[in-house]
């Protein structure tokens, strides 16, 4: 009796034990992290759950479910629970509804971050089972509240612009069905500082450097054939769309259009309809006189003067934009309207002769450019390519005056707290009340220190690091990245309540990286004038939360090359995004400064990946989904460059993901300019592989 009774006894034993080590024991060196792991069943089927140790603060998990038959499940979970109460979180998308989810669309950089005053929590999905063919897609999802971290699998499906919720009718076939991810933890200060490099690192190593060495993401580090077809496209092939040359105020001045799109095609039958009003844009965005610098550095290097003169005309608009106390605006129109042929409407312009100065329409107030207030992050970074016009290209003196008339303005509009807000007001030039406090101050810092080294005036100096200060000190350790991209342009999802808020699901605000980038370019630059390391800790810690957006590996479910491009924020669902080429050159001069093999190589990549969206024979790959699209296009199109990729959430091999226009100063315009101007920065051996 005894002995049935201590049978009994070790039997139960042991199936808690095996209990426990498939669902809820976690290896010691995780135990003061994680309180629990709990993995669902698969049509009552429980999974096998192991652990290995690759060091005493990473740990990779394996879940492992063996389906004798197909099941019918619309989704599984892995729950990962921390041990301690986070303060901080941080995941790559939003999920602010219970039924939200990360889709795999948007795994770029995947990874969930928790942490609180003395311990770091990171998952990271195992992207080599990734690689390989799913049934089922795979998520992730935060809970702030709940407090927990989920990996599955699940069908998705889009709502607004761009979240995903999930969707039923997954089916798991019969077999091994895995899961995998690393969990790795830290106590150190500096970690808990900057949460991301580990990550980053540890991607980095083990699938963004072997593919860059593999030649990712376009196979040859010559870029000049792209440069060169760039500016065949925009000033032959497609020069009656593209180029714009009229006169004003007793000059010939001209730009590239902001916009063309695929009707504008030498190639194409149909009428053209114009997709967004005529114009020219010097903006933080979209800037030709930022283009036209790579523009005029290309023309000096090839001594093609044609080239060149259309540059110079492009500086000669951007200096004929009229001041009013310094402030001026950052668009130049031409009215349009509406013509009826053959029973269809088409939009076209009037021409340059109906033309009006206006601001960008993406704001909280208005469509319309012509009421559109001024916005000082546009003014800022036209004044401050102003400068380095001056500095790197020619000692035209009239940039100097008309910046410096902006930058005596602009000391005067910074709060007492050390900001610059967003917008003015036409009229009074008073704040409008959106932004009045955020990171798009950086953006004016920058060129507050570049006015500062020009002229040596300590007022912008003072100036510029009292709004830096402010930004570390309230924008930075929350995240609050909010400009006008991250509310008011194509993802307008939270723009009536979000504002200024986190979202509690989350505990996160809708976040923007180009307000990342230029935090992160600010603290460099205030480095570099003052000194002060501190400057260059928080910069670093800035640009890795920024290389978070970066891919760092080839989804087999992406139909073009992605490694080093960027994505925009945590609500939208682009890949290789233009803003990549400005990025690029940041990246190498941190990677220069601190130097990192890893950072050079990963502002290479973004660089490159900057054309990988480019219709050419030189992008294969590309090119086949373009002609899937568009099959239409032919050679004349060579050059053509939508900015982004996947930008509505969605891809396949058939041309989904594909857009319908270029801006060449959001394109291939952009992506020339930043090889030209890293081109005279560091020489041709910087484009080389090591």
């Amino acid at each position: 009796m005894i002995n049935r009774l201590f049978l009994v006894w070790i039997v139960l034993l042991f199936n808690q034990t095996v209990g426990a080590s498939n669902v809820n024991n976690v290896p010691k060196e995780l135990q003061s992290f994680v309180k629990n792991i709990d993995a669902n069943t698969i049509s009552g089927v429980k999974p096998r759950v192991s652990f290995k140790t690759i060091s005493k603060n990473l740990v990779y998990v394996s879940v492992v479910w063996q389906l004798e038959r197909p099941a019918v499940q619309d989704s599984v979970a892995i729950k990962i629970i921390p041990a301690f109460a986070p303060g901080f979180h941080w995941a790559p998308h939003l999920t602010p509804n219970p039924n939200s989810i990360i889709a795999q669309h948007v795994f770029r950089a995947p990874a969930m971050l928790v942490s609180n005053t003395n311990r770091l929590l990171v998952v990271l999905p195992d992207l080599d089972l990734l690689k390989k063919p799913n049934p089922v897609p795979w998520y992730m999802d935060v809970n702030a509240p709940d407090n927990y971290l989920e990996l599955g699998m699940s069908k998705s499906r889009v709502e607004e612009h761009v979240l995903y919720v999930r969707d039923k009718g997954a089916v798991f076939p019969a077999g091994e069905l895995r899961l995998g991810f690393y969990v790795m933890v830290s106590n150190k200060s500096a970690d808990i500082q900057n949460p991301w490099r580990g990550p980053l690192q540890l991607m980095w190593s083990k699938w963004g450097q072997p593919l860059y060495q593999a030649g990712e993401p376009l196979h040859q580090t010559n870029l000049e054939p792209y440069v060169k077809q760039t500016y065949n496209w925009a000033f032959n092939s497609w020069k009656p769309a593209v180029w714009q040359e009229f006169e004003l105020n007793g000059k010939q001045v001209g730009a590239p259009v902001f916009i063309v799109n695929v009707t504008q095609s030498p190639n194409y039958q149909a009428p053209v309809d114009e997709r967004e009003f005529r114009s020219v844009w010097n903006q933080a965005w979209f800037n030709s006189l930022r283009s036209a610098q790579g523009l005029y550095r290309y023309a000096k290097r090839t001594n093609d003067d044609t080239l060149k003169d259309r540059a110079l005309k492009t500086k000669e608009l951007a200096l004929s934009f009229p001041q009013q106390d310094g402030l001026f605006k950052s668009v130049i129109a031409t009215e349009m309207e509406e013509v009826t042929i053959s029973g269809k409407k088409y939009r076209r312009s009037k021409g340059w002769d109906t033309r009006y100065f206006g601001n960008s329409n993406r704001n909280p107030f208005t469509w319309d450019a012509k009421q559109s207030p001024y916005h000082i992050a546009d003014m800022s970074y036209t004044a401050y390519w102003m400068m380095v016009w001056y500095d790197e290209l020619e000692k035209d003196e009239r940039l100097i005056k008309y910046a410096r008339q902006y930058a005596d303005a602009l000391l005067a509009l910074q709060d007492k707290e050390g900001f610059f807000p967003a917008w003015l007001s036409l009229d009074t030039h008073q704040p409008m009340g959106y932004l009045d406090q955020s990171p798009e101050t950086s953006l004016s810092v920058t060129f507050l220190l570049k006015m500062f080294k020009h002229t040596g005036k300590k007022e912008y100096l003072a100036s510029a690091r009292k709004a830096l200060d402010a930004v570390v000190k309230h924008i930075v350790p929350v995240g609050q990245w909010e400009d006008f991209e991250t509310y008011w342009s194509c993802s307008r999802v939270g723009s009536q309540d979000w504002v200024g808020k986190k979202i509690p699901r989350n505990n996160m605000f809708k976040q923007n990286n180009f307000s990342i980038y230029w935090t992160a370019e600010a603290l460099l630059d205030m480095y570099k004038t003052t000194g002060n390391k501190s400057y260059l800790q928080k910069g670093q810690r800035t640009l890795d939360e920024l290389l978070m957006f970066q891919a760092t590996w080839q989804p087999p479910y992406m139909a073009i090359r992605t490694l080093g491009g960027f994505g925009v924020m945590n609500a939208d669902g682009e890949w290789n995004d233009s803003r990549q080429c400005l990025f690029a050159g940041l990246i190498i001069d941190y990677g220069k400064l601190l130097k990192s093999d890893e950072y050079i190589q990963r502002g290479l990549s973004a660089l490159r990946a900057s054309f990988t969206m480019m219709y050419t024979p030189l992008n294969p790959q590309t090119m086949k989904q373009w002609q899937a699209k568009w099959p239409f296009f032919g050679s004349q199109d060579y050059g053509f460059m939508m900015e982004n990729y996947g930008h509505g959430g969605e891809t396949n091999d058939s041309g989904l993901g594909i857009g319908e226009f270029t801006i060449y100063d959001w394109g291939n315009g952009a992506a020339a300019e930043a090889y030209n101007r890293l081109l005279d920065k560091y020489g041709p051996g910087i484009f080389r592989d090591k």
